[in-house]
């Protein structure tokens, strides 16, 4: 592809007929587009169309911004290990005239603590995952206290860490590397909205932007996050995706913790690590329900009645906290199995899938975005086998299983 400045995007297209046209320009698009862009073998135009071009409500940037390898199933642990290669090497990956973001990489790992009801599932991920090679280890009580003296164990029947290959990163910043990259390779970007899917038969012909131009496409790719089961339906398609609520809450802490602090998975579902000087920390909702995607409102409920109590008992330190900040951010949350949708429709093969990451969809990114210029540029995958998440598995009504979910 031709290079390009990256000067201030503007709403209207420089065509009228693109090759691929990929509707969310947040991190699964611009995975999606920076590859494209990379690939020698990749000479066609790309349009990237993104609504808001600031990305304060998008879900990269309201994410906790992490990456693991802890997962039962063989693809989620190497879709993983991929983005820890990719961000590992980031700044040669997505510079342009020698400068990147930085994403400041914190490789403290995960720590999934288990009572004696979860510890043979524990076990059973952890079997799987160095059979992968990744670097987890299966701990006891004493062995955790060990290496995390301020972790309570008294209840705990062990847990698993991933020693490397895991941790937090600055996701803005991930999401700026692979967009000014593209960019720079000839990829288009504009600040406008599609508002209609034309499809003739089994094939898309046109999207239809908000400002009203008619866009010829060869392909599309829908990574509209939330609003992609929407996208979809503008094709006469549907996806069991649907926004929930995640909020976040950040807290400082009267007493210290000088030792080195991983991403602490409590049994009960509520996670906490360290955020600077302070501590992030959320938990599943319950109900967990769907919402508006225009919902932002934080449910503060969560910190008293889920976060507060099940953080003091895991890591006693936490009985004297204090909120600083707050914010909610979505899941495309996909309720069949947890999973994303990655690939083409089964009947309208120029319309591909990049929906319902269930909030992993920042770590699985470079992955996805990957495999999905793969099918764009040979009409199959290359390097990972991503099929198993594929549509078809949402005809057949059978899911993905994973158990491995948080």
């Amino acid at each position: 592809m031709q290079a390009s400045t990256l000067g201030r995007l503007s709403p209207k297209p420089q065509r009228s007929d693109y090759d691929v046209v990929i509707i969310g320009g947040a991190v699964s698009g611009s995975s999606t587009a920076y590859f494209l862009a990379m690939n020698p073998d990749f000479n066609g135009t790309v349009l990237v169309v993104e609504k808001d071009s600031t990305y304060k409500f998008c879900a990269t940037t309201l994410s906790t911004s992490a990456i693991r390898q802890q997962y039962s199933n063989p693809i989620n642990v190497k879709i993983s290990q991929f983005g820890v290669e990719f961000i590992r090497n980031f700044h040669d990956n997505v510079q342009v005239d020698g400068e990147a973001p930085e994403i400041g990489f914190h490789e403290n790992g995960y720590l999934f603590c288990a009572t004696e009801a979860g510890l043979d599932i524990i076990r059973e991920n952890v079997e799987i995952q160095q059979a992968n090679g990744a670097d987890t280890v299966l701990l006891t009580p004493g062995e955790i206290q060990e290496r995390f003296p301020f972790i309570n164990v008294e209840d705990l029947a062990g847990g698993s860490w991933g020693q490397t290959g895991e941790g937090w990163f600055d996701s803005y910043g991930l999401l700026q590397g692979f967009r000014k990259r593209a960019r720079s390779l000839g990829v288009e970007y504009v600040d406008n909205e599609v508002v209609d899917v034309v499809r003739e038969g089994n094939r898309i012909s046109q999207v239809t932007l908000k400002s009203g131009e008619k866009i010829a496409c060869g392909r599309v790719v829908n990574a509209a996050g939330n609003f992609g089961p929407g996208i979809a339906r503008m094709a006469g398609l549907e996806i069991p995706v649907e926004p929930r609520r995640r909020s976040i809450f950040i807290f400082s802490c009267r007493t210290p913790i000088t030792q080195k602090m991983p991403n602490v998975i409590d049994p009960s579902g509520v996670f906490c690590r360290p955020e600077g000087s302070m501590f992030l920390s959320g938990g599943v909702p319950d109900p967990d329900i769907a919402i508006d995607p225009n919902d932002f409102d934080v449910a503060y409920n969560e910190y008293e009645e889920q976060i507060w109590p099940n953080m003091a008992h895991r890591i006693p330190q936490f009985e004297a906290i204090k909120m600083e900040n707050c914010w909610a951010g979505h899941y495309d949350y996909n309720t069949l199995d947890h999973n994303a949708i990655v690939g083409p429709h089964d009947e309208v093969e120029n319309f591909l899938f990049a929906n319902g990451f269930s909030g992993h969809g920042l770590q699985q990114s470079p992955a996805v975005g990957r495999g999905l210029s793969e099918l764009l540029t040979y009409g199959e995958f290359r390097t990972l086998d991503l099929s198993p998440l594929g549509f078809g598995r949402v005809r057949r009504n059978e899911p993905f299983l994973e158990k491995a979910v948080i």
